[in-house]
């Protein structure tokens, strides 16, 4: 009989407990919500670099753009600041990417140059940046090379812009 009228206390109960786990999970989502939200952020570009238009078509038949056609080869085109390094990557769609040749420190009167390896050399004050994201490969150097849209035009073309 004790153990009749304990069910029937936590069935008295229940209801309770189930309005505080709604209530619970409810501010947890608002909270996760919330906290999405304010962890956004503007996607800015992270250089020093002055914003200039980049929209340029290249022909992969020109012989100044002939190693772009195989994995690993690139190629320095006019436009941007001082120049665009293009590379192969041999992955992706399109297998392609550019990056603007100033230094993005902008503190560098000469381009940066890419020796086929896996960075950009800026030679004004020693530092290297990723030719995969443009990430600093420097210690105490925060900024990123600015890098460039490419897509695909036809079977021989590519369209370089800014994001």
């Amino acid at each position: 009989m004790r153990s009749i009228t304990n069910v029937q206390n936590i069935c008295k109960l229940l209801p309770f407990y189930t309005t505080i786990a709604t209530v619970t999970m409810r501010l947890f989502f608002q909270y996760l919500f919330l906290l999405t939200l304010l962890s956004c952020e503007k996607n800015l570009r992270n250089d020093l670099l002055p914003e200039v238009r980049v929209d340029l078509t290249i022909d992969l038949n020109l012989p100044q753009y002939i190693d772009l056609q195989t994995p690993a080869g690139w190629a320095y085109t006019n436009g941007g600041l001082k120049g665009i390094v293009i590379q192969h990557t041999g992955v992706g769609n399109p297998p392609y990417k550019a990056f603007e040749r100033a230094c993005p420190n902008n503190d560098c009167t000469v381009p940066m140059v890419f020796d086929g390896s896996l960075a950009l050399s800026c030679h004004c004050d020693n530092s290297s940046y990723s030719i995969i994201d443009g990430s600093p490969q420097t210690d105490g150097h925060g900024q990123f090379a600015r890098e460039y849209r490419v897509q695909r035009v036809g079977t021989h073309s590519l369209n370089i812009s800014n994001f």
